[in-house]
């Protein structure tokens, strides 16, 4: 779906929104003219501005009147003063999104008196269009605006929509956090490599096409996970034997336990930011 005549403003032009920019342009869903960046930091303005031609302004309320819709992409910290500063300012906006974790629908409805607000929770391979996005929306989104807002995160890569916001702070959990789960495991393969003797260039491109490869083949196997690890476990072998120090040092629970201390993080700060 495009948003021909339709206008796009962005408050907040960092790494997640940038990475929107240009999932948007890429796929053609806006014209450069379609789309305005607003930030504090004027010179990085002017950097997107020669970068994807769009339109850009330090003015967040300017921004935010021009758009037909509403893209809140600021880091959670900033989210309150910025939710204060446009409070009455964005009645005309037909859609708002928030792509900034934790802070819950309603306070962002009531804040800028408008009801018609997404909420999601996307993650860093966004930047290249390869992340996945969960999220939902209040009853005052339309049919044809929540077609909108899959538009808009799908310039970001999948996207999952969930019927109840808290699925948020699991998917804060799993997939915001998440990779940061599989960076650590790869740098603790990279070392085991080094630690063997591989050069630690070599070790990376080994460790970074083996997840590369592995995550692949999953996806088009349509396997469950437990039987693509069966495939290569043979019995007495090499890989029997990592496995069974991996299980006994406890790998799963700790990464199970893991993500529960996200979630009940992401549950705290979101109310934190309630109260």
């Amino acid at each position: 779906m495009t948003f021909t005549g339709n206008t796009v403003s962005f408050i907040g032009a960092g790494v997640m929104g940038e990475a929107m920019i240009k999932g948007l342009l890429h796929q053609k869903v806006l014209a450069p003219d379609g789309i305005t960046a607003a930030d504090p930091r004027a010179e990085h303005l002017e950097t997107l501005r020669k970068r994807y031609g769009i339109c850009v302004t330090t003015d967040n309320v300017a921004a935010a009147k021009s758009a037909d819709s509403l893209v809140l992409s600021v880091k959670p910290q900033v989210m309150g003063p910025v939710l204060s500063e446009l409070s009455g300012q964005v009645d005309r906006v037909e859609l708002i999104v928030s792509i900034v974790a934790g802070v819950e629908l309603k306070t962002i409805a009531d804040s800028l008196r408008n009801g018609r607000v997404v909420r999601s929770m996307p993650n860093t391979p966004g930047q290249i269009g390869r992340g996945i996005t969960v999220w939902t929306a209040t009853p005052d989104v339309s049919g044809d605006q929540l077609k909108q807002a899959e538009t808009l995160l799908g310039a970001l890569g999948e996207h999952i929509y969930a019927g109840d916001e808290s699925f948020l702070d699991m998917a804060t959990a799993l997939g915001g956090s998440g990779p940061a789960y599989v960076f650590l495991f790869m740098e603790a393969l990279i070392d085991a490599g080094v630690h063997m003797g591989f050069a630690r260039r070599d070790a990376e491109k080994l460790v970074t096409q083996t997840l590369l490869g592995s995550v692949e083949f999953a996806q088009h196997s349509g396997l469950h996970p437990a039987q693509l690890r069966n495939q290569v476990t043979s019995p007495g072998g090499t890989t029997a034997a990592a496995l069974h120090e991996m299980e006994k040092g406890g790998l799963r629970t700790v990464l199970s336990e893991g993500v529960w201390a996200a979630y009940r993080r992401s549950q705290a700060l979101g109310a934190s930011k309630e109260a």
